[in-house]
């Protein structure tokens, strides 16, 4: 086996460290994970992690940052294709159901917030991240939409900003009571949807 350069190992050092940090965070929360237990359940040395991450801070949101990206992207893949309306929403529909709500990824988005709120840094840090997620689910909503010739009765960073509120608030509730249905947000997916208008196809 080939052996690695410093930059592939310095990569897969990083790769390891947020990956248990990732199961460490959901797992045990904010507070209950330390950078030196990252570190000792990664099989690294303390200073490995003080190398790639300054903070726990700063490694919470590399890790957030991650599951965000990996959340719009199985989005985003459940959503494209040539198949109708309701085959699309029913698919939304099941990683609704998975995703609102998780537990440890919500408590986690919670928890951090409370962190984050007498530190500009992280505060500035936090309005960025919730900007990209709005962006994220607008360019979603705007493929769907072009795809059904429609014209959306909102712009779509306002739908965006609508659609998010009503999942974040949901996944809140869901953490608490699994027991409510995510068919809330489909349904408001759909109902602006039914509001749109029809582009004329020449």
């Amino acid at each position: 086996m080939a052996r690695l350069t410093r930059t592939e190992s310095q990569a897969r050092t990083r790769a390891d460290l947020l990956a248990t940090a990732r199961e460490m965070f959901l797992t045990d929360g904010y507070a209950k994970t330390s950078l030196e237990r990252v570190a000792e359940e990664a099989g690294y040395s303390k200073g490995a992690v003080y190398s790639n991450f300054r903070t726990k801070s700063a490694l919470c949101l590399e890790v957030l940052a991650l599951i965000h990206e990996t959340k719009f992207t199985e989005l985003s893949d459940l959503l494209a294709g040539e198949d109708d309306l309701e085959a699309r929403m029913e698919r939304f529909q099941g990683w609704a159901e998975r995703t609102l709500g998780d537990v440890g990824w919500t408590l986690l988005e919670f928890e951090f917030a409370i962190v984050a709120r007498d530190d500009p840094d992280l505060q500035a840090a936090l309005v960025s991240s919730l900007s990209m997620m709005r962006g994220a689910v607008a360019v979603q909503l705007q493929a769907l939409a072009d795809s059904m010739h429609l014209t959306l009765p909102m712009s779509a960073e306002d739908a965006a900003t609508t659609l998010l509120s009503l999942g974040l608030g949901l996944g809140i509730q869901r953490a608490v009571d699994p027991g409510i249905s995510a068919r809330l947000i489909t349904d408001a997916v759909r109902a602006m949807l039914a509001a749109a208008q029809r582009i004329p196809q020449s």
